[in-house]
């Protein structure tokens, strides 16, 4: 976008491009940019829901964010606001750097009771591995906002079908060689969420999953 205004641009995956200043509205994004966002704010309380229902124990949880972006503020402020009806104390992880991220998640687990929840960025992406491993070393129960943690070792994750992004993307740029404006095509949000449980890692930290949970999910990885 810095590097144009009027060649047309088709995103995917940003959680907030109306307080990124990417688009004016999402009904109406009014600029040469539109596409699709990872999910709407509300999606967030989902994810301390999740981590009761897996983890009743959990009493406190840490949330990794990006304190630099609108949707690592946005996401939080959700989930502190849900918390305290789930008998959770949430506290902040600003994901700087990965000594920073090691540091405070050995901190965090001193104490009993504890959980994670990591939030959608980019820095959460580029240290997954990390990130999934400190859960595993500190016995932390964690949910994540998309299922490639899970498929890593992660607990439970529940977020959008990147996939279905793609395809979407692929539709609004056609429309959009065919003559569509880009100022004129909603900005949408997924209308398919996916939960991912993995059994595995539920057994090495000593939970049993509940029956229900299992069946509501969309894929369980034994």
């Amino acid at each position: 976008m810095q590097a144009t205004q009027t060649v047309p641009i088709v995103f995917t995956q940003v959680a907030d491009p109306v307080g990124s200043g990417f688009v004016k509205t999402m009904a109406r994004p009014g600029g040469n940019a539109t596409g699709f966002v990872q999910f709407d704010y509300s999606l967030s309380v989902k994810w301390p829901e999740l981590l009761k229902q897996i983890a009743p124990n959990v009493t406190r949880a840490a949330v990794l964010r990006d304190a630099n972006i609108p949707a690592g503020i946005g996401q939080f402020a959700i989930i502190q606001a849900m918390a305290p009806s789930l008998g959770l104390e949430v506290s902040a992880i600003n994901e700087l750097d990965a000594d920073n991220i090691e540091r405070e998640v050995m901190d965090f687990a001193v104490s009993p009771s504890g959980g994670l929840i990591v939030t959608a960025s980019a820095i959460s992406v580029s240290y997954l591995d990390l990130i999934v491993a400190l859960a595993a070393k500190y016995k932390l129960p964690a949910v994540y906002y998309r299922r490639y943690y899970v498929d890593r070792g992660g607990l439970i994750s529940y977020g959008y079908d990147v996939f279905q992004q793609f395809r979407g993307a692929a539709d609004y740029v056609d429309r959009i060689l065919k003559g569509a404006k880009p100022a004129e095509l909603p900005v949408q949000a997924p209308n398919k969420y996916d939960l991912v449980i993995n059994l595995k890692t539920a057994k090495a930290l000593g939970l049993a999953v509940p029956p229900a949970l299992i069946a509501r999910a969309d894929e369980v990885i034994e």
